[in-house]
């Protein structure tokens, strides 16, 4: 597993930057930057279980399941990724979980968000190129 952690200030409040972040339609905007069409299923609340996926060639769901073991709206949230989905079907990691915690923080009036995440080590180039365009994109969504 690799750890990677992302930052960047947005000129808006953090509850705006959280819920936009986390609805599900702004969600899939800005996740759009992974891949196109991504989404979630499940809520952000605590305790409960989500699924991040994306659209597949063949029309089977693939991505990754989790549980939401922290919710305090505005300030944090950390999501345990437990494994894979694929073709639809839960295969659970073996060893070490992943993890993603959202960290939201009022920096003079605007927000810092910090995105701390432990992936698959075969991932972290991927996530290295990926996340950064991401929280670009929810910047400019955010800030319009």
């Amino acid at each position: 597993m690799e750890k990677l952690t992302f930052t960047i200030t947005i000129h808006a409040p953090r509850e705006k930057v959280w819920s936009t972040m986390l609805s599900k339609g702004t969600y899939e905007a800005w996740t759009a930057a992974f891949q196109e069409g991504s989404t979630y299923e499940g809520s952000f609340d605590e305790g409960s279980e989500i699924s991040f996926i994306g659209p597949s060639e063949d029309g089977n769901i693939s991505g990754m399941y989790a549980v939401i073991a922290v919710h305090r709206p505005h300030e944090f949230v950390s999501i345990v990724h437990k494994g894979e989905l694929k073709n639809g079907e839960k295969i659970p990691w073996s060893g070490a979980e992943g993890y993603e915690n959202y960290t939201f923080s009022e920096v003079n009036g605007s927000t810092e968000l910090k995105i701390d995440l432990q992936i698959p080590t075969e991932w972290k180039d991927m996530f290295a190129d990926m996340w950064p365009k991401a929280l670009m994109k929810l910047k400019e969504i955010v800030e319009r």
